[in-house]
């Protein structure tokens, strides 16, 4: 599950610099470009996001006393 979602973000990102690269050489709309980079930006942003809850349960566990 955790594999097709990265595999989904990095998707997301490839597709958002493509729509970039296409918008500067006149080949995609703007509305085409922004939606891309927009979509890109959200799922950085949720990757952030599972990256930082993570991190939040490993450092948790590791100031548990054994």
């Amino acid at each position: 599950m955790m594999a097709q979602v990265a595999t989904s973000a990095v998707d997301t990102m490839k597709a958002g610099e493509a729509a970039s690269i296409a918008g500067i050489q006149g080949k995609a709309s703007v509305q085409q470009e922004v939606e891309a980079v927009m979509s890109a930006e959200q799922t950085l942003q949720t990757a952030i996001a599972i990256r930082d809850k993570v991190v939040a349960a490993y450092q948790e566990i590791a100031r548990m006393a054994i």
